[in-house]
């Protein structure tokens, strides 16, 4: 049976936020005696809406400590051509470390037509067309100051018409275990409006080839009202767990998983292919608890991202919001939020209870 999370989110804080740019999604790594921040920002004129899958790049950033502030370093994935698949947009990051190398898993668009400029409005349609283009890519780099050396062909191409994942292949989270042996969850959907879903594919080893372990998505549900997206996998190895985390995206006033559009989930799984979600399933809020000690509502609390300590115990959450009071409303500032983690009262002397 599944216990509750035996850790909770407190203690928020801005760890990376910019003037002038917006600031979507992070993937942080400990390296070289200093975090790493990965993240994708874009020009603040241009607006929020569709320009992510326009005019985003990813970028490095550096701190001290875990909470940050993360000062920038360096863009590490820029424009290299319409010719390739992640030539024009990079964007959602996972960084993992293994046997020497660094391995930047993201997702990449390209596309014809003018760049979107300020006070250019991009339409549905075209905003439709070039989300349909979204694919996963991975850079690898022998120092976490890279140079990150791209392939040049995505890691998972979507399926044809007759799969469930026949439009994208994005949002990827990844999990290496310890002989190479890599699982990749994704995300995608049948067509437009059609419920956001999750897959998962494995290889022998981190740079791929990836092959699908199923043929469904590894979550299901009777009501088309659930979505589900922002997932973040990883392994714990002292309970021999694959444990999931992903944002409720329930849709038409539907209670979800739950219960609160936006708030996180968590599941597990023995074979990183039948996941069972938690009895009581919610494991973050986007109501926030922050260091000064008041509390705040997120518009919008995003692509959840966990960093772990050399024993392998979470102990940062970290997420994209901004001060939008509603979802998706950014007129002003978006930013990386950093929550510690704190254990359970009642977990504490639990020798079960779920590491996160």
């Amino acid at each position: 049976m599944i216990k509750k999370f035996g850790y909770k989110p407190a203690d928020a804080v801005t760890a990376l936020a910019f003037e002038d740019q917006y600031v979507w999604d992070c993937a942080v790594i400990k390296a070289e005696g200093k975090y790493h921040m990965f993240s994708s920002v874009w020009d603040k004129r241009l607006g929020f809406g569709w320009n992510w899958l326009f005019n985003s790049q990813i970028i490095r950033s550096v701190s001290d400590t875990p909470e940050g502030p993360y000062r920038f370093a360096d863009v590490v994935l820029p424009r290299r051509g319409r010719e390739y698949f992640d030539g024009m947009n990079t964007h959602n990051t996972c960084v993992k470390f293994y046997n020497g190398k660094y391995y930047l898993y993201y997702m990449g668009t390209t596309y014809g037509d003018e760049i979107p400029g300020v006070g250019d409005v991009i339409s549905g349609e075209r905003g439709l067309e070039v989300w349909n283009r979204k694919r996963i890519g991975l850079a690898v780099a022998d120092s976490i100051e890279g140079p990150f050396v791209r392939q040049n062909t995505p890691l998972l191409e979507p399926r044809d018409c007759s799969h469930w994942d026949c439009t994208v292949t994005t949002n990827p989270s990844v999990v290496i275990l310890p002989d190479g042996t890599t699982y990749m969850i994704y995300k995608s959907r049948r067509g437009t409006g059609q419920p956001l879903q999750l897959g998962i594919a494995a290889a022998k080893q981190p740079e791929g080839p990836f092959t699908r372990l199923t043929e469904g998505p590894v979550l299901q549900f009777a009501d088309e009202n659930f979505h589900v997206e922002d997932p973040f996998i990883w392994y714990d190895e002292r309970r021999k767990k694959f444990c999931l985390i992903a944002k409720d995206d329930c849709k038409n006033g539907s209670c979800g998983i739950t219960g609160e559009w936006g708030g996180g989930f968590y599941a597990e799984s023995d074979d990183c292919i039948h996941f069972e979600i938690a009895k009581e399933p919610k494991v973050y809020s986007r109501t926030v608890l922050w260091k000064d000690g008041h509390t705040s509502k997120q518009g919008n609390l995003e692509r959840p991202y966990l960093l772990f300590d050399e024993d392998g115990i979470p102990t940062h959450l970290f997420c994209a919001s901004g001060n939008a009071a509603v979802p998706y409303d950014f007129q002003g500032n978006t930013f990386i939020l950093c929550m510690k983690l704190e254990q359970n009262e009642s977990e504490k002397n639990t020798k079960e209870s779920v590491q996160i």
